[in-house]
């Protein structure tokens, strides 16, 4: 039996190995294994219970002592210049020790109430405990406030936009930035509180009028309370971080992987190479290979960037800018697929038949270099025969085995049938003042696709090892259509003139059916909107219910570590389930996998809804010098009080009142999607094109104010229905040239639309 070590001798163990605190490390040092590990936690337990250690991130510390690194709060300088610092870490119950800061000449110039991540080491017959010497200021990285500046006698005070924060900040004079009264400003706190109890701030950027385009992602992201800068805990874990070697890692260096992103991505977490595979049994098959970031690996369970980028969720994505899960060091240094530069990854190695078909996987964690960082337009161009010296030496070996396999993707899709929605994706192109200059939809490229489909298959992979291998997940789930959606998406098909039957098992391909039959056709628009809006929304769950967008019985988001903590969970269980180190997913994790599966749900919908807002906005402050110009478009959407309409040339929605529609009163018609006219029948539905006038134009809310001047290219006539919000007027001639007669009831009325669509289909 091995000899356990007494306290005593534990103690004097970790003050002399400060950085060898674990309990593996310390069952090393004295020689402990197998069940006599039980007797040393025990050991652990009770020097924690009676105060001689303190247990943080599983590593055990003497309280008395401070680690070997950690964060100071820098006092002023003393009367020989030389400046002593506050641990912030500090637990113990004696005297605080003495830090002495060591400066250098090429170090940062330091000032009181900077706060420094520092190494330290213990000094003995001197007149302080501990010098430190700096590895990063990081002052730098204090609480900041989005807010309106108030000017008052002395200085000013900032009114913050977020709806949660009560109090203002005082600004004094010197750090007022020559911030004027009523623009919008970004500031930093500046200091502990001063009068009335109001915390203190310097204006760091002023970003003028609240309304002005530069603003308007930073109020999106404070309305919606995402977090924007990290804790100073989360900075220090994350500087502390070292690029990862070999060691337990297949080699994967020598292999072509490369990245493929947009031309302005900020980070490149997933690489993929292609060739032909050699194996006699599998003619016309492919190899694919898609390598991710192995985020796992600086991302621990329990860590200040663990808690951080499970409270965020996931990124978000703005015109202007990006808010990171993770801190930039780990986004777009160690954990991203540079060029030339070797980085961690979990890989897998798919083998795929000529038909697409996936034979077999395996995945392996490795080290990979990324042999180039291309973008979509540079990749596609290169396969069309618009060559360039940087992608010239990747076509034959690269570009054009990866295009090979997708072919092979392609057919296995067109059997799988996944939902296959054409809604163009708008890109809002901004100058460097943050000013829209145009909005134009994102060309869809055979690249894109191809990214897309090696994705899917990897995700796919993933899902069915830790289902094999019954390990717990979250996967990505998308439920059917509710009965009720599905039954108005069927109404607006049959108004226009397309059948979707009953009676059956509803399958992505009764509704590619109803796409394909409606492409081309001026109704193609509406089909496409409805059906989106007949869609349950995906989310996270440790439930396996299928995808049925993609057609898909098993599906896990595997590919995006950097910015979807659902991920990176996915990672962890893959690390566990190979047995590829300590750094899997825990058991304490397990437990709550579906209270994380429902807040980063929540999270990654309330990204959607600040990016949406703010497009919204941008697309207003593009729109306002443009008030009163006439647009084309289609109506989109229906409520009590007006019509929504799309417009044509930057895809906007704006709000048609109902009560600058003539002079009747209109009947809502919530499961027809109809305004109907109480006196004259007129009828305004979902998918009509119209002519608008730009009216309004709000950016500080996005909103959008039209008015109604054409339906179906037909004028709406003066009298009864030119303007006003008053009621009465008569029968009309409607837009098609019918009488429309006010109906008795409501099927009667939806039956005679559904006729009229259908015969004007037919004509």
């Amino acid at each position: 039996m091995t000899r356990i070590p007494s306290k005593a001798e534990i103690l004097d163990w970790i003050s002399a190995h400060p950085t060898q605190t674990s309990k593996r490390d310390i069952a090393k040092a004295f020689g402990i294994k197998g069940a006599d590990r039980i007797d040393l936690k025990r050991l652990l337990k009770e020097l924690e219970a009676e105060g001689h250690l303190q247990k943080r991130n599983k590593t055990y510390r003497d309280p008395e002592q401070l680690p070997p690194v950690t964060v100071l709060l820098v006092k002023a300088p003393d009367e020989n210049g030389d400046l002593y610092a506050q641990p912030l870490e500090w637990h113990g119950e004696g005297v605080e020790p003495i830090v002495l800061v060591v400066t250098t000449p090429a170090g940062p110039a330091l000032g009181q109430g900077d706060r420094i991540l520092a190494r330290l080491s213990k000094v003995d017959g001197s007149d302080h405990h501990y010098e430190a010497r700096i590895i990063r200021r990081i002052g730098v990285n204090p609480k900041r406030v989005i807010g309106i500046f108030r000017k008052g006698a002395e200085g000013g005070r900032i009114v913050p936009i977020e709806k949660s924060s009560s109090n203002e900040w005082i600004v004094l004079e010197d750090a007022m930035q020559g911030a004027r009264d009523g623009e919008l400003v970004e500031a930093e706190q500046a200091g502990p509180k001063g009068r009335m109890g109001l915390p203190r701030a310097r204006v760091i950027n002023r970003l003028g009028d609240p309304s002005a385009p530069k603003a308007v992602s930073l109020i999106a992201i404070h309305q919606h309370g995402i977090p924007d800068d990290f804790p100073n805990a989360v900075v220090a874990e994350a500087d502390a971080a070292k690029p990862m070697g070999l060691s337990g890692r297949e080699d994967l260096r020598d292999m072509p992987l490369i990245t493929i992103d947009p031309a302005d991505a900020r980070d490149h977490d997933d690489a993929c190479y292609a060739e032909a595979d050699t194996d006699p049994q599998n003619p016309g098959g492919h190899i694919i290979w898609v390598a991710i970031a192995d985020v796992a690996a600086y991302v621990k369970t329990g860590g200040e960037l663990d808690r951080e980028a499970r409270k965020r969720g996931n990124s978000s994505y703005f015109p202007d800018r990006v808010v990171p899960m993770l801190p930039d060091r780990l986004s777009g240094d160690l954990c991203s697929l540079h060029e030339g530069v070797p980085r961690p990854c979990l890989a897998v190695r798919m083998q795929i038949d000529a038909e697409g078909n996936k034979i077999s996987h395996r995945f392996v964690r490795g080290l990979m270099r990324s042999a180039a960082s291309l973008h979509y337009a540079e990749v596609q161009d290169a396969m069309d025969g618009q060559v360039t010296e940087r992608t010239e030496r990747f076509l034959e070996p690269v570009i054009k085995p990866l295009y090979a396999a997708y072919s092979a993707l392609k057919k296995a899709r067109a059997r799988r049938e996944p939902l296959d929605l054409d809604l163009p994706e708008r890109k809002i192109v901004l100058n460097d003042n943050g000013q829209v200059t145009s909005v134009a939809f994102r060309d869809r490229l055979d690249a894109h696709k191809l990214i897309e489909e090696f994705m899917i298959l990897a995700n796919v992979a993933a899902a069915e090892t830790l289902i094999k291998k019954r390990s717990p997940l979250l996967f990505r789930v998308h439920e059917e259509p509710a009965p009720e959606k599905l039954e108005s998406l069927r109404e607006t098909a049959m108004a226009a003139g397309f059948p979707l039957a009953k009676g059956q098992v509803l399958q992505t391909k009764h509704l590619n059916a109803l796409l394909n039959g409606a492409a081309g056709t001026d109704d193609a628009e509406l089909i496409n909107i409805s059906t989106l809006r007949s869609m349950q929304q995906a989310y996270y769950t440790p439930e396996n219910f299928g995808h049925f967008g993609l057609a898909l019985r098993n599906y896990a988001h595997f590919t995006s570590p950097i910015r979807r903590y659902a991920d990176l969970i996915v990672h962890r269980s893959l690390i566990s389930a190979h047995g590829w180190g300590d750094d899997g997913l825990q058991p304490a994790e397990i437990d709550r996998l579906e209270e994380t599966a429902t807040h980063i749900s929540e999270t990654e919908r309330r990204s959607m809804i600040a990016e949406r807002d703010t497009t919204d906005r941008y697309l207003a402050a593009y729109l306002s010098e443009r008030v009163g110009s006439e647009f084309t478009g289609r109506i989109s959407g229906i409520a009590r009080f007006g019509a929504f309409v799309k417009m044509d040339e930057t895809g906007a929605d704006g709000l048609v009142p109902v009560r600058t529609i003539g002079r009747e009163f209109f009947h809502f018609d919530a499961e027809a999607g109809t305004l109907m006219g109480a006196d004259t029948g007129f009828t305004i539905s979902i998918g009509q094109r119209v002519t608008v006038r730009l009216t309004q134009a709000a950016p500080v809310t996005g909103g959008l104010e039209l008015e109604l001047l054409s339906i179906e290219e037909e004028a709406l006539p003066r009298g009864g229905y030119g303007g006003g919000g008053g009621k009465g007027g008569g029968r009309r001639r409607s837009p098609a040239g019918h009488t429309a007669k006010r109906k008795s009831s409501r099927s009667k009325h939806k039956a005679a639309k559904v006729k009229r669509k259908v015969d004007r289909k037919r004509r």
